[in-house]
């Protein structure tokens, strides 16, 4: 009776085992979706200012054609990376913040437009909205991480195997020169 009643013993400890840690690993999962959905929140405002920002700038800058056509081409490319592709979004919004970058520079070279208020509005909105893509990027990367660890620890990595659990991309730079600090020079 005694050995019976350990075995019944350790099969509930396992059960209850694959339990909480099935149940952790549905939590940070939900976790990281929750966190990449706030990421794309913040990347959906960002495009919707951008053809504000566009034709602001094409009044004063028309011979800025290139510019002003890179910008266009690189938010379209980000909207159309499937939903579940994170390497692929951070890649395509890299080449957007690039461009973004690029209209500001020019932009820094027609001092009426400068002046202007509705673009200083619209510079304004993205220099917040470029800081809240931040801070969400490190929500979902602090949520990836977290599900990240317990997909590959053992003995969670047990249960996640089984259960169909995989690791989540992270949000990442793919170009470095966007690690590299601008160069600023005033004239």
């Amino acid at each position: 009776m005694s050995s019976s009643m350990i075995i019944l013993a350790i099969v509930v400890a396992v059960a209850g085992y694959v339990m909480v840690t099935y149940n952790a690993l549905v939590r940070v999962r939900q976790m990281v979706q929750e966190a990449w959905s706030g990421i794309d929140v913040q990347l959906k405002r960002r495009a919707d200012l951008i053809p504000n920002l566009v034709e602001t700038v094409k009044g004063y800058a028309s011979h800025e054609k290139e510019t002003l056509e890179k910008v266009t081409e690189m938010r379209t490319r980000a909207q159309n990376v499937p939903a579940g592709d994170v390497a692929g979004r951070a890649a395509a919004e890299g080449m957007l913040s690039q461009a973004l970058g690029r209209l500001m520079a020019v932009a820094e070279a027609y001092p009426d437009l400068k002046a202007n208020e509705n673009f200083r509005d619209l510079q304004g909105t993205l220099e917040t909205l470029e800081s809240e893509i931040q801070m969400a990027r490190r929500c979902y990367n602090g949520s990836a991480r977290e599900l990240n660890v317990k997909v590959e620890s053992f003995p969670s990595n047990l249960v996640a195997n089984n259960f169909g659990f995989a690791k989540a991309d992270y949000f990442e730079l793919e170009d470095p020169s966007d690690r590299e600090t601008p160069d600023v020079k005033f004239n």
